[in-house]
């Protein structure tokens, strides 16, 4: 007697991008996570660690680079991939069994050709459940001539053609491991801020570096509920303040200098322009992209 059950649809292949820098403590477990995925791309910034040897004992492609950014990085691997349908993490987020199902089931029959996956952020080894944080959501699932990182070394939220569909189930992400080992990236990611503000010819003044870092904490911790997050809440919504202030005093300073004849020594920016074209599809018109997402 002939199976009565319908046949489960079966989904088009996914290729999987991540993006590292000496990252050996979450790598591996990163790339476990999406095992599933039927290609594994991970584009490396030639990592001085074990992150290269991990890479290799697992089925992924690694592939090296300069560091232009976490954008520059991103499309680059995009552009490696063979399948096109195209599933974006970083080293430090991990796909749970659920999230995987819910993927695999939109993959089978899609609703739509961009997908926001929500994250859960944890703080060394506790969630923030508030601070802003419980509503972080990011663009990580396409089809590849749907959406495309713009142009920022820092803080790139991705661009698409049409409006993201939000999936249900988060992703896990350990954004900070080790507090000594965060306060560096704070530092990090405000001088590339500042960068991009040079770049754009942005200047700044002593309101800007005193009260954007004060409004981003009292927004965070006050009216984003971070102090329910208790002790761990005050020094998280502090880091993140702290990095404003990095931007912004950065900014203030390279200003200072160059009118004294001497310019800021800025990290360097990915200036090749197809690492920026926005990918065309069969029958597209190359109309600009229509929605912002991270």
């Amino acid at each position: 007697m002939a199976d009565s059950a319908p046949a489960a649809r079966q989904r088009p292949p996914v290729s999987a991008v991540v993006t590292t820098f000496n990252e050996e403590h979450n790598i591996g477990d990163c790339l476990a996570s999406l095992d599933w995925c039927d290609e594994v791309v991970v584009v490396d910034s030639f990592s001085t660690d074990r992150t290269p040897e991990i890479i290799r004992a697992t089925k992924a492609r690694l592939l090296q680079r300069p560091y232009y950014g976490s954008a520059s990085a991103k499309n680059f691997g995009i552009d490696q991939t063979v399948h096109d349908w195209i599933l974006v993490f970083d080293a430090d987020e991990r796909c749970t069994p659920r999230l995987q199902a819910e993927l695999e089931r939109e993959l089978a029959a899609p609703r739509a050709e961009v997908y926001v996956i929500k994250r859960r952020v944890y703080f060394m080894d506790r969630v923030i459940r508030f601070s802003g944080w419980q509503r972080d959501r990011v663009v990580r699932l396409f089809r590849r001539d749907a959406a495309r990182y713009p142009n920022k070394r820092v803080h790139a939220d991705m661009v698409t053609r049409s409006k993201p569909l939000v999936l249900r189930e988060p992703m896990l992400h350990f954004m900070i491991d080790r507090f000594e080992a965060y306060v560096p990236r704070v530092v990090k990611y405000g001088v590339w801020g500042a960068a991009q503000a040079w770049r754009r010819g942005r200047d700044t003044n002593v309101l800007e570096v005193l009260l954007r870092p004060l409004w981003r904490f009292l927004r965070m911790y006050v009216f984003q509920l971070g102090i329910l997050d208790g002790t761990a809440g005050a020094v998280f919504c502090t880091l993140q303040a702290f990095a404003t202030y990095t931007k912004w005093a950065t900014l203030w300073a390279w200003r200072h200098d160059a009118r004294r004849g001497r310019m800021p020594n800025l990290p360097p920016f990915d200036e090749d322009r197809e690492t920026w074209e926005f990918p065309a599809g069969d029958g597209d018109s190359g109309a600009a992209p229509a929605v912002s997402g991270r």
